[in-house]
């Protein structure tokens, strides 16, 4: 069973940066591709970026291109999201998601996950 714990939203203002954390509670994490998704009040989660195993491949929904950073330390069971610019729009819950082995074909979808963190709460204040 793999947990994941998110860390690091908070409240910033519009054009700040965070970083997201998203820590795993097994040694062998480096054998999961993670997933961040988001949701925001009233709307569905949706996928926001994604790294492979080894760090080396990633992929970002367009609305975050150029302002998000998806990286790993895999010996330290950790996958991060390094956010900038940020602006309102960017306000959800944010979770982290894992899928052993490659990155799922269809990556943007949630369901093709199988483990999920509690999320953490990033607020973008105008």
């Amino acid at each position: 069973q793999v947990q994941l714990v998110e860390s690091g939203g908070g409240l910033v203002q519009a054009g700040g940066s965070l970083r997201l954390s998203c820590a795993a509670s097994i040694r062998t994490f480096s054998y999961y591709a993670v997933g961040w998704f988001r949701q925001a009040p009233g709307k569905e989660r949706e996928f926001v970026a994604v790294i492979s195993r080894n760090g080396r491949n990633t992929y970002y929904t367009d609305s975050v291109k150029g302002r998000f950073i998806i990286s790993r330390d895999n010996a330290k069971n950790t996958v991060y999201m390094q956010m900038s610019s940020l602006t309102p729009e960017d306000t959800a819950v944010y979770y982290c998601a894992a899928d052993r082995g490659s990155i799922p074909e269809m990556y943007a979808v949630a369901r093709n996950y199988d483990y999920w963190g509690q999320g953490t709460q990033v607020t973008v204040s105008s």
